[in-house]
């Protein structure tokens, strides 16, 4: 499995929209958990890095 190169600034655009409609999350913090905020409702969250990778679709680069 290759891990994903995810910076802090990155914006992910992931498979499944959050409730909101929104499907993109700007990255806050990098490291075995990945804390993303999302763009449209400002809600902040933490997710296993693993799991994070399988829900991404596009990374778009800062």
């Amino acid at each position: 499995m290759k891990i994903l190169k995810i910076e802090v600034g990155d914006v992910l655009e992931l498979k499944k929209p959050h409730p909101c409609g929104n499907k993109l999350f700007k990255v806050l913090r990098v490291g075995s958990d990945v804390r993303i905020v999302c763009q449209n409702c400002q809600r902040d969250m933490t997710l296993d890095r693993i799991k994070l990778e399988k829900a991404v679709k596009n990374v778009i680069h800062d």
